[in-house]
């Protein structure tokens, strides 16, 4: 049976505050994934299909990329899983007779919330040159049309190939490898905009980009900070690895601006004391920072240590043996002004304190972060901090100890690893030389903000997307919109419609794709994927739902028939790629280091873990062959009188760009998202009302005016001087040109905005 889409959408006219929760989960997590679900997909497709999410031969969640143990529930998902799956699994559809009803126009003027609901796309569809509507197009004239159009450029390098995070590893290494066999490594991806700084400060310091923990590394904590990190909307099945280690006797420490229900009491729904009783604590200790106050806090806690008079208040045997650059860390540290880092972190010294008598007391410590660090301009500073505060200790590369950046998007590590980047290292590009027989381009391509410069400019003309929805995951909104529209020809491979097919180029192309859940079959038979999740583990993906339509391609397909396409003398395999995908895995086990054996590694249950040098042998594959300790200049962000610090955040009823609905149930709004958080003592002084209507108004030295209109204020425990309001509503308020030093990411938790009544 066909469900049906919402008929039009919600405005924020009924939107209803309450008090924010203090606990997270519990049966209302329960009731809220199973409603949910009923309603995209009805009662027996949704007990057949949850029931397959994150299982060793089931399919893995199109959300997070947290891990999945050796031991796993029978319902091995949480409430937002539930409506990743509900969403791609969903029985609505959007079918040709919807476009011919609808104008690229008026799509363009509906809420994402809506575009999102109408369902699976079911058929490619081609939008001509001075045309409104999108038509059918067959895939032979798809890809032929993509085919002319990307060898009528003057250079490769005038055609874009984005990738989301969902895309499997398979489909990303086919896709990475045709853009270098066209010619070009302009292979922006989703990581820019979210962990790019954990990458660049990870690779500098400890010399691998990634985490240096497992899951069963959190069990072993004594002591676990989660920073700028809300785990019970963006990571909740994380709540649950917090819950063992408490009970294993870690102490948690949780630094973040909001006040997260998530961090202070979790119900587990699969235990008993999540039902009827009041569940688990979480943080014993709550941080409440201001915006970008992280770098001063880990630089304060370090200054502390080197003048702890503990006996093992630092590692000294660590340090000596795999640690360089100790003798610069030190004079830079010890100078620290303390008057700098109370106005940064808006703490008090002796909260500080305390936290450094967490510190002493633990042996093995893990940092878990989130993008509330990564998205600032001093952002790798800020993690080259973090690192420098573990490696005093020696806490990488012991168990129960280490670096936890929690990737968001499923695989969005996976495709890194499989070469989705804009700056590939030469050995990688050597690797793929040998294999395949061609040289790939040497000179590095462009990252997501430089890929909206070049568009803009009128230097690249041609945008192909894998999966996601740029124009909402980007900053700068009208700037982005004009760059796309800029474009001879966009493409976009899709499960469900978003804004981003409505925002074009010239010509434009929507290409819909099988999602996780539904089976793949191709000549040689069925056919499974893999992911590598956010701690390195790779491990098999298979789904077993019908298509929702009999014209979905896969993403490997896609890949494959537009290389085949666009480069019919490459000499590349593309046929036999598409036809299995064990060919695939073959070629990367000769590619990828880590990767040896692949097709018999990753049938096992649990997939494989990959190799990491610091956590496996406490090597560090650095420039200096050491453990790099950083030198992390200090510079408090201030605002002028009568603004604020907006961070952009998430709601609860949504995931990344696709919004589930209109309630945030943990910080009490239902039914509206035009919301902005402001702490009471700052609505006095500014003499605005709480439930007043207001424009958010960014100030940024270019002097251009961006601003975001009529958000209704809503009193809530921020820290002073700090704001926050969901995106993608307002991401209009941070610049292109506003990003963090070294990984270009924008600052989309470093804005700094006026509030004008409306």
């Amino acid at each position: 049976m066909t469900r049906r889409a919402p008929a039009d959408d919600f405005d924020d006219t009924g939107m209803r505050v309450s008090k924010p929760k203090t606990w997270a989960a519990g049966v209302p997590g329960v009731s809220a994934a199973l409603k949910q679900s009923y309603d995209q997909m009805g009662v027996r497709r949704t007990a057949l299909t949850l029931l397959r999410v994150n299982q060793k031969q089931g399919f893995d969640c199109p959300g997070c990329a947290w891990p999945e143990g050796d031991h796993r529930h029978v319902a091995e998902f949480c409430e937002n899983g539930a409506k990743a799956v509900a969403e791609e699994a969903t029985t609505r559809r959007v079918t040709r007779e919807f476009f011919a009803a609808h104008t690229v126009g008026e799509l363009a003027e509906r809420s994402d919330h809506w575009l999102g609901q109408q369902g699976r796309l079911t058929e490619p569809m081609l939008k001509r040159a001075g045309s409104e509507h999108y038509e059918p197009v067959s895939w032979d004239d798809a890809f032929g049309l993509l085919a002319s159009e990307l060898n009528a450029l003057d250079s490769p390098d005038e055609a874009v190939f984005y990738t989301s995070g969902r895309t499997s590893n398979e489909a990303a290494f086919a896709y990475q490898l045709f853009a270098r066999a066209f010619g070009t490594n302009n292979l922006p991806d989703c990581s820019n905009m979210c962990h790019e700084s954990s990458g660049s400060a990870l690779g500098e310091t400890i010399g691998i980009g990634k985490g240096s923990v497992l899951l069963e590394d959190l069990d072993k904590a004594d002591l676990i900070f989660v920073v700028g990190q809300n785990p019970g909307t963006n990571h909740p099945r994380m709540l649950s690895a917090l819950e063992r280690a408490k009970k294993a006797g870690a102490r948690i420490v949780a630094v973040n601006p909001l006040p997260e229900a998530g961090l202070m009491r979790f119900r587990n729904p699969q235990r008993p004391s999540g039902v009827t009783g009041r569940g688990t604590a979480l943080a014993d200790r709550f941080l409440q920072i201001r915006l970008n106050g992280d770098l001063a806090l880990f630089q304060a806690l370090n200054r502390m240590l080197l003048e702890s008079d503990a006996p093992d208040a630092l590692d000294r045997e660590f340090l000596d043996a795999h640690a360089h650059g100790f003798a610069a860390f030190e004079k830079h540290v010890r100078a620290l002004d303390w008057d700098d880092v109370l106005e940064a972190t808006g703490l008090t010294r002796d909260e500080i304190a305390a936290t450094l008598g967490d510190v002493l007391a633990s042996k093995r410590i893990v940092v878990c972060w989130a993008m509330g660090l990564t998205q600032h301009r001093n952002s790798v500073p800020t993690i080259r901090e973090v690192v420098n505060f573990l490696l005093l200790r020696g806490n990488i590369g012991r168990p129960g100890a280490g670096v936890c950046p929690v990737r968001g998007h499923s695989n969005v590590q996976g495709d890194r690893t499989m070469g989705i980047y804009e700056k590939p290292k030469p050995e990688f590009l050597d690797a793929l030389a040998a294999e395949f027989s061609f040289e790939p381009p040497r000179e590095h391509g462009l990252d997501t903000v430089d890929a909206i410069r070049a568009m803009r400019d009128g230097k690249a003309k041609v945008f192909f997307g894998m999966g996601g929805n740029f124009v909402r995951a980007t900053p700068d909104s009208d700037v982005t919109e004009k760059a796309l529209r800029s474009c001879r020809l966009t493409a976009q491979v899709s499960t469900k419609l978003n804004r981003s097919h409505a925002v074009t180029g010239e010509l434009a192309l929507i290409l819909p794709t099988l999602g996780r859940t539904e089976r793949d079959e191709q000549a040689s038979g069925p056919q499974f994927v893999s992911v590598e999740d956010s701690m390195g583990m790779v491990h098999a993906s298979r789904g077993r739902l019908a298509p929702a339509s009999e014209h979905l391609l896969s993403e490997v397909a896609i890949a494959c028939r537009l290389a085949r396409a666009t480069l019919p003398g490459s000499g590349i395999g593309w046929d036999a790629m598409e036809r299995d995908y064990d060919v695939i895995r073959d070629h990367v086990s000769r590619v990828v280091p880590g990767f040896a054996d692949y097709n018999a590694r990753v049938r096992a249950p649990s997939g494989f873990v990959l190799p990491h040098a610091p956590r496996d042998e406490r090597r560090f594959p650095t420039a200096t062959g050491k453990a790099n300790l950083t030198v992390n200049e200090l510079e408090v962000l201030r605002v002028p009188e009568g603004r604020l610090l907006l961070q952009t955040v998430r709601s609860h009823d949504q995931y990344n760009t696709t919004i589930y609905g209109l309630d945030d149930r943990y910080r009490g709004i239902k039914a509206g998202r035009r919301v902005v958080f402001v702490n009471p003592a700052d609505l006095s002084d500014l003499g605005i009302a709480d439930g007043a209507t207001v424009d958010l108004v960014s100030e940024w030295t270019d002097g251009v005016e961006r601003r975001a209109p009529a958000f209704r204020v809503v009193a809530y425990p921020t820290a002073r001087g700090c704001a926050a309001a969901y995106f993608p509503e307002t991401n209009v308020l941070v610049p292109l040109d506003s990003t963090a030093e070294i990984s270009n990411t924008p600052t989309s938790k470093s804005v700094t905005v006026r509030l004008i009544p409306a």
